[in-house]
């Protein structure tokens, strides 16, 4: 993750909402879901290592090289999203990881 600020940031903003929920039901059992789900949506969102699922498929096995790593670094620029070049492939070997 290239800046824990945002892990840091979500993680306390689950805290407050655990803490709303707790005050609002009054129910440990909700409180514990509410983390359960949270921090797997955080983990899910902010973890992966978005490179990495970015190559082609058949590259998974391998791990990232200097040389990828760097021309991925060099692609991306300002807000452009990681997610632009879509391939169904990905989709369909990503989402069951959600």
């Amino acid at each position: 993750m290239a800046s824990d600020t945002a892990l840091r940031l979500s993680m306390v903003w689950l805290a407050a909402v655990i803490v709303v929920v707790g005050i609002w039901t009054q129910s440990l059992k909700k409180m514990m879901v509410t983390y359960v789900v949270g921090m797997l949506g955080i983990g899910g969102v902010l973890l992966p290592d978005w490179d990495f699922f970015d190559r082609d498929f058949s590259r998974w096995c391998s791990p990232v090289t200097a040389d990828e790593r760097e021309a991925a670094l060099a692609q991306r620029s300002g807000l452009r999203s990681n997610f632009s070049r879509s391939s169904s492939l990905r989709l369909v070997a990503i989402l069951p990881l959600y």
